[in-house]
C-alpha cells in the first residue's frame, strides 16, 4: 500500500513538473497526453498508448485522424469493463491493424463517468497487470488525465480566443476582402489541423478575389447548406458520397448573410460544442468584417459611378456624332465592367443593325445566338436583361455565359440596345447591371439634354445630407430676392456645442441631428421661403415679404422648438437681420450682419436669438 502511494506521488509529481515547465511548447492536446504517456511507461510499464476520449457517446482519437475509421461507441465497449479497472483488449479492437500488438484497455473515470480510455501494450514478463495497476493507481491516472485535460482546455481556450481577438482586430483594421477571407481559412487550418474548409459565398459579390471561393447556388447546394444560409443557424450534415461530416456555419453580418463557412471532417469526427462556438464566432466576425468592407467598397464605387455618370453625361451633351458618342460609351463600359465583348445595335426598319462600336465577336456568326436571344426579349418587353449563366437557358456549347443587355429608349420606343458579354458565369454583379442601365439611359436621353441639365442642376443646388438647398443656390436666390421683394428676413442658425455631440455620440449621430433640424425647418417654413445648409452645422432661412414682428416670432419659435425635436437634444443660437425696400442691403453685407448677430448670441450664453444691431459690430 505504501509502495503504491509512493508510486502515485512520484507519478503525479513528474506530471506536474513537466506540465509547469514553461520551456515546453504544448499547442495540441496530444502534447499533454504525451506527458501522461511518458510517465505511464516510466512508472507502470504501459507502452504504445493510444488515447480515445468520449464525445457524444463516441470514442474520438487524440491527434491521429487515421484512427477515425475505428467506429466504436462507448455503449459497445462499456460492458467489457463490468466494474474492472483494466481488461483485456476486446476482439473487435484487435481486428484493427493499429492494435495488433496491444494487450489491454483501461477506462479513465471522472465523477463516476468514463471520460476516456487508454489502449496499451503490457509486457507479461512483468508482474500481472492487475497487480501493478491497482484501483488507487488507476484512480490516480484518471485524476492526472483530468488535470491535464483542464490545463489543455485553459490553454486552448486562451489561445483560440486570443487568435479570435487578433482576427477581429485585424478584420476591423482592413477593408481588403482578400485579407479577411485568407485569414478565415488560415485560422481554421491552424486550430483544426487535418480538417478541410470551403468558403461558399453568395453570388452578389461585387469584385473578384484572389481567394478561391465557391459561388452559392440554390440549385446545386446540399439542403443542409441552403437551410443554414436561409436560417442563419449552424447545420451539420453527412456527405456520404464524400465520406465527410460537414459543418455549415453562416457568414453573417448585421444586415445580411453573405455565405457559408463549410468545415469538412472525417465522417466519424464529432464537433464539440466549444469547437462549434469558436467557428461560429469566427464566421460572425468575418461576416461583420465582410459587410464593413463591402459597404466601404460600395461607397467608393458609388462615388466612382457618380463621377462616371457625370462625365458621361457631360460628354454626351457636347456636339458629338453618333459614332463618337458610341466609341466614348464603349471606352467607359470596357473600363467599368471589363467585358470581353461589347456591342451597340440600332433599330432600322424593325431590324437591329450593328455599329462600328461593336467588338470583333459581333462580326462573326457565333454572335448570332446572343443577338437573337436579346432581340426576342426586347420584342416583348422593354425591361433590361441580366443573365448570370446563359448555358442554363439554351442548349449547346455556349462560350459566353454572362450577359447584360440594356435597351435605348426614347419617347417610350426602343431605338437600339447595348450588349456586353463575358465567358465566366456570374461575372457581372448586379451593381454593374444597374450602373450600365444608368449609362445607357443617359446616352438615350442625350437627345433630350435639356431635361438632363435640369436634373444635374438640381443635384448641384441640393445639399446631399439634409436635402436642403446648397449655399450656392441660397446666395443666388437671396441676391435676386433683395432686388425684387419689398422686405425680407435672413436667419443664420448654428448648433450649440456640436463638437461635443460628435465627440460623445459619433459623427453619424451628429449628421442625424443636423438632418432632424433640417426636416423640421423645412416643415415649418414650407414654400414660404427657402432653407439651406450654410456649411457644417450652420443652417439658414430666408423668407421674403415679411414684417419685423413676424420675423422675430418665427425665429424665436425655431430656437425654442429645436431642443424638443432633436434626439439627442441640442440647442441652437441664431442671428437674424430684416430689411425693407426703403433700404435694400447689399446681400454680402446682410450675410455678415447675420453672422455678427449669431456671434453675439453665442457669446451671451447660446440657446438664444439675437437680432442684428449696429453696436454689435464693436464686439465682433
Amino acid at each position: 500500500m505504501v509502495e503504491n502511494q509512493q508510486k502515485i506521488d512520484q507519478f503525479k509529481s513528474d506530471i506536474l513538473s513537466l506540465c509547469m515547465n514553461t520551456k515546453l511548447q504544448r499547442s495540441k492536446f496530444y502534447d499533454y497526453f504525451f506527458l501522461l504517456k511518458e510517465n505511464l511507461i516510466k512508472h507502470f510499464d504501459m507502452e504504445h498508448c493510444y488515447l480515445f476520449h468520449v464525445s457524444e457517446n463516441k470514442l474520438k482519437p487524440i491527434d491521429n485522424l487515421e484512427l477515425m475509421n475505428v467506429d466504436v461507441t462507448l455503449d459497445l465497449i462499456q460492458p467489457y469493463f463490468n466494474g474492472n479497472k483494466v481488461v483485456k483488449l476486446p476482439g473487435f479492437f484487435r481486428e484493427q491493424p493499429f492494435f495488433e500488438n496491444h494487450t489491454d484497455v483501461m477506462p479513465l473515470i471522472i465523477n463516476d463517468k468514463i471520460e476516456a480510455i487508454i489502449i496499451f501494450k503490457y509486457n507479461p514478463e512483468n508482474a500481472p497487470v492487475q497487480a501493478v495497476l491497482t484501483e488507487e493507481i488507476v484512480g490516480a491516472i484518471s485524476a492526472s488525465y483530468s488535470f491535464l485535460t483542464q490545463n489543455y482546455e485553459v490553454y486552448s481556450n486562451e489561445q483560440k480566443y486570443r487568435k479570435l481577438y487578433g482576427m477581429t482586430d485585424l478584420f476591423h483594421s482592413t477593408m481588403d476582402i482578400d485579407v479577411i477571407l485568407e485569414n478565415v481559412l488560415i485560422t481554421i487550418e491552424e486550430n483544426f489541423p487535418g480538417l478541410e474548409v470551403e468558403l461558399i459565398l453568395s453570388n452578389d459579390q461585387d469584385r473578384q478575389t484572389r481567394v478561391k471561393i465557391k459561388p452559392f447556388d440554390y440549385l446545386s447546394e446540399r439542403p443542409a447548406t441552403i437551410e443554414s444560409f436561409v436560417s442563419g443557424e449552424l447545420k451539420e450534415d453527412i456527405a456520404v458520397e464524400q465520406n465527410r461530416r460537414l459543418l455549415n456555419v453562416p457568414i453573417k453580418g448585421r444586415q445580411a448573410i453573405y455565405g457559408i463557412l463549410q468545415v469538412k471532417a472525417p465522417v466519424n469526427y464529432s464537433f464539440t460544442s466549444p469547437e462549434k462556438e469558436f467557428i461560429r464566432m469566427l464566421a460572425q466576425a468575418s461576416g461583420n468584417a465582410l459587410e464593413n468592407a463591402k459597404l466601404y467598397h460600395q461607397s467608393h464605387r458609388l462615388i466612382t459611378d457618380l463621377q462616371l455618370i457625370n462625365e458621361t453625361s457631360h460628354r454626351l451633351n457636347m456636339k458629338l456624332t453618333i459614332s463618337e458618342m458610341l466609341l466614348f460609351l464603349q471606352k467607359q463600359m470596357l473600363k467599368s465592367f471589363q467585358p470581353l465583348e461589347i456591342g451597340f445595335l440600332f433599330k432600322e426598319d424593325e431590324k437591329y443593325i450593328m455599329t462600328e462600336a461593336c467588338t470583333e465577336l459581333f462580326n462573326r456568326i457565333a454572335c448570332n445566338v446572343y443577338i437573337q436571344h436579346v432581340e426576342k426579349h426586347f420584342h416583348s418587353t422593354q425591361d433590361p436583361l441580366f443573365i448570370a449563366d446563359f448555358s442554363r437557358l439554351i442548349s449547346g456549347d455556349i462560350e459566353y455565359k454572362s450577359i447584360m443587355a440594356i435597351p435605348m429608349i426614347v419617347e417610350e420606343d426602343i431605338i437600339g440596345f447595348s450588349l456586353v458579354l463575358h465567358k465566366e458565369p456570374y461575372f457581372f454583379s448586379f451593381d454593374s447591371f444597374k450602373l450600365m442601365q444608368s449609362l445607357i439611359h443617359h446616352s438615350s436621353l442625350a437627345i433630350s439634354n435639356s431635361v438632363l441639365r435640369e436634373q444635374l442642376q438640381e443635384m448641384v443646388d441640393q445639399d446631399h445630407l439634409t436635402k436642403l438647398y446648397a449655399r450656392s443656390y441660397s446666395d443666388s436666390y437671396v441676391e435676386k430676392a433683395i432686388q425684387k421683394d419689398d422686405s425680407g428676413m435672413f436667419l443664420l442658425i448654428d448648433i450649440d456645442n456640436f463638437k461635443k455631440v460628435n465627440d460623445t455620440y459619433g459623427h453619424q449621430v451628429g449628421d442625424d441631428v443636423i438632418v432632424q433640424i433640417a426636416r423640421r425647418l423645412q416643415n415649418e417654413i414650407g414654400k414660404r421661403g427657402i432653407c439651406s445648409r450654410w456649411g457644417g452645422e450652420e443652417l439658414a432661412i430666408y423668407i421674403p415679404n415679411i414684417s419685423d414682428i413676424e420675423a422675430i416670432e418665427i425665429s424665436d419659435a425655431i430656437v425654442q422648438m429645436v431642443p424638443n425635436v432633436t434626439n439627442p437634444s441640442v440647442t441652437v443660437s441664431a442671428g437674424m437681420i430684416t430689411w425693407n425696400k426703403s433700404s435694400r442691403p447689399d446681400f454680402k453685407n446682410m450675410f455678415l450682419q447675420a453672422d455678427i448677430a449669431l456671434y453675439h448670441a453665442k457669446r451671451n450664453g447660446k440657446n438664444r436669438l439675437c437680432v442684428y444691431e449696429k453696436p454689435m459690430e464693436l464686439q465682433y
